[in-house]
């Protein structure tokens, strides 16, 4: 008695997994045909898709499996046989055209955040270092030398500006050099910034042509 409910119960699950996959509908496409799937608009979609996509690909697998067993039926079973696997080839075509688009998506969507992060993480480094190459060098303190003796002919005093002077000319010459070290620093990172951009910019041009 329950033999005769299985097949309406089951017809059902397949109207209802069909109009889930509303883009993906029922088409016989001939084998030299591409089935085009619809463009997906976030990661969210795509899940959906791609979810969609396996219950849409059981429903017909089940399909398939019944309908061989009603070709075992029939007089002509192998023209029976050889139009159930066209059909379902075909519908495997349309969803496996949904898969693809699905997950090609993700992929670019995941390359493209990771470049979004690694550029801003660069620029975010370029202004650091931009705001290093631009700052005064910190001023040393001068010593103080110590009064001289009241005694101290003027060759010792003379002697002891002399000293300090130099010590001074040598701590501006320091900072003079850590300035110019800081400027190369900066045009580094620049460089390497646009090289991994013209990376970033050739890659989404590929993925581009790919996806086309």
């Amino acid at each position: 008695m329950a033999r005769p409910l299985a097949k309406p119960i089951r017809s059902a699950a397949l109207a209802l997994a069909m109009a889930a996959l509303s883009a993906c509908s029922y088409v016989l496409l001939p084998p030299n045909v591409q089935h085009v799937a619809p463009k997906s608009n976030s990661v969210a979609e795509a899940d959906s898709k791609l979810e969609t996509a396996a219950t849409r690909r059981a429903a017909i697998e089940a399909e398939y499996a019944a309908s061989e067993q009603v070709c075992y039926t029939k007089f002509f079973v192998n023209n029976c046989l050889d139009r159930a696997k066209e059909k379902r080839r075909s519908e495997l075509a349309v969803v496996r055209a949904v898969e693809i688009e699905a997950e090609h998506f993700k992929r670019k969507e995941k390359a493209d955040e990771r470049d979004r992060q690694l550029a801003a993480a660069e620029k975010e480094d370029q202004a650091r270092q931009a705001e290093l190459a631009a700052r005064p060098p910190r001023p040393e303190p001068i010593e103080e030398t110590a009064p001289p003796p009241p005694k101290a002919t003027k060759v010792n005093r003379d002697a002891a500006r002399a000293a300090k002077v130099k010590r001074q000319a040598e701590k501006d010459a320091a900072a003079q050099a850590q300035r110019a070290e800081n400027v190369r620093q900066f045009e580094e990172k620049r460089k390497e910034s646009e090289r991994r951009q013209a990376e970033r910019e050739e890659r989404r041009a590929k993925q581009a042509a790919e996806s086309k």
